[in-house]
């Protein structure tokens, strides 16, 4: 999609959403068909992709000296405004997924107060079936 300064779309916004959708179809087409070799442990483009400037025979992903493919950039390369929009962000860097592990995990959580099992009554310190594992033993 692309807008003009004051937020409004243009008249080739049709044309470059048309190309971020085909952009993604190449893009999941790309992963589902690669060539994994498990010898070398890289994973292999098995066509030409030429929206995505990938050639048969890259190598997508590999386990070191290897820079990986963003869609984020291959976007940009094409030239598409507000990429962002297209592209969510890695959830290292932010969204739900962050937000979540860093602010609700940490948030203690309320408590309904309910009133507590009464424990049984028994002797300290004899042997316990399975090593107190077990709902039993509790």
């Amino acid at each position: 999609m692309s807008f003009h300064s004051d937020g409004t779309e243009g008249p080739e916004s049709a044309d470059a959403s048309a190309l971020v959708d085909d952009v993604k179809v190449a893009w999941k087409l790309l992963w589902h068909s690669r060539i994994d070799d498990k010898v070398r442990a890289e994973g292999i483009a098995s066509q030409d992709y030429s929206l995505l400037f990938v050639e048969r025979g890259t190598v997508i992903v590999a386990t070191r000296d290897f820079k990986p493919l963003s869609l984020k950039e291959i976007l940009l390369l094409h030239r598409i405004q507000n990429v962002e929009r297209v592209v969510p962000p890695h959830p290292s860097v932010g969204g739900w997924g962050k937000f979540a592990r860093t602010v609700l995990n940490k948030q203690k959580r309320a408590r309904r107060w309910e009133k507590p099992v009464p424990r049984r009554n028994r002797k300290k310190n004899l042997q316990v079936k399975k090593g107190g594992r077990g709902w039993l033993h509790y």
